[in-house]
């Protein structure tokens, strides 16, 4: 079997989860980006056990826009688990990720792509959030608490646009919730990250995934979660073998 992401440099993996009223914004906005961008790209659809007619929506879209793809997941895996799927799933040198709400711009993959040279995984920080005051209160608490027990030095990990090597994205050990620690999760296979400040906007359709108790709770979980999982690294070195030799 033929994997169509190996003809392109960058697969954007774009989780979605009921949000047929943001789609048809989104589908324009990425094919827009795509027909300009400085590097051949594709777009990839990772449905994730959407209840309304998202599906459908997606398939209307792949079947009408070039170098659109998608995956559909057989139940809800959560935000992490698309990721998971979608970074599976390609055979490009690089991923990409970003909302389906379109709160962060599609264009702005041009403001990171520079950066892919020199690092890993590429972070795009939101420079000035149009969010309420209560979520800007909860991620910005979430932010120091996070930082503060992984020592990562990012402020705005759960920024929706990143570029990640594809080899490393699949080889991070994504559970559910560990897409709010791919900085420290980097750092510790001792790659280096860069973040770089792109644009963000208010959710203009649909309504957010995330309250309080998904964010706080959930996430002081898989706080503790990842400082096990710190703790019990390995990552062995080879210092001598004799299975590989050159021809």
């Amino acid at each position: 079997m033929t994997n169509r992401s190996a003809d392109y440099f960058l697969t954007i993996v774009v989780p979605v989860f009921n949000e047929e009223e943001s789609l048809p914004g989104l589908f324009t906005a990425l094919a827009d980006y795509k027909k300009k961008a400085s590097v051949k790209l594709c777009i990839l659809l990772v449905n994730d056990g959407s209840a309304d007619h998202s599906l459908s929506l997606i398939k209307e879209a792949c079947a009408r826009e070039p170098d659109f793809f998608y995956l559909s997941l057989a139940g809800r895996c959560g935000l992490t688990g698309a990721l998971k799927a979608g970074f599976h799933a390609a055979a490009s040198p690089w991923c990409g990720y970003i909302d389906a709400d379109l709160q962060t711009f599609p264009e702005d993959f041009e403001l990171l792509l520079p950066h892919v040279k020199d690092a890993k995984l590429v972070c795009g920080i939101r420079a000035k959030r149009h969010d309420t005051l209560s979520k800007k209160l909860q991620s910005k608490i979430a932010n120091k608490i996070r930082s503060a027990v992984t020592h990562d030095g990012f402020t705005d990990t759960n920024c929706p646009l990143k570029l990640i090597d594809t080899k490393l994205a699949q080889a991070l050990p994504l559970f559910s919730g560990m897409h709010r620690f791919l900085p420290a999760l980097t750092l510790l296979f001792g790659l280096k990250v860069t973040a770089v400040p792109v644009r963000h906007q208010e959710r203009r359709q649909g309504k957010s995934k995330f309250n309080l108790f998904n964010r706080g709770l959930s996430g002081l979980c898989d706080l503790l979660a990842f400082v096990w999982m710190r703790r019990r690294f390995v990552n062995p070195q080879i210092g001598e073998q004799n299975v590989e030799q050159q021809d």
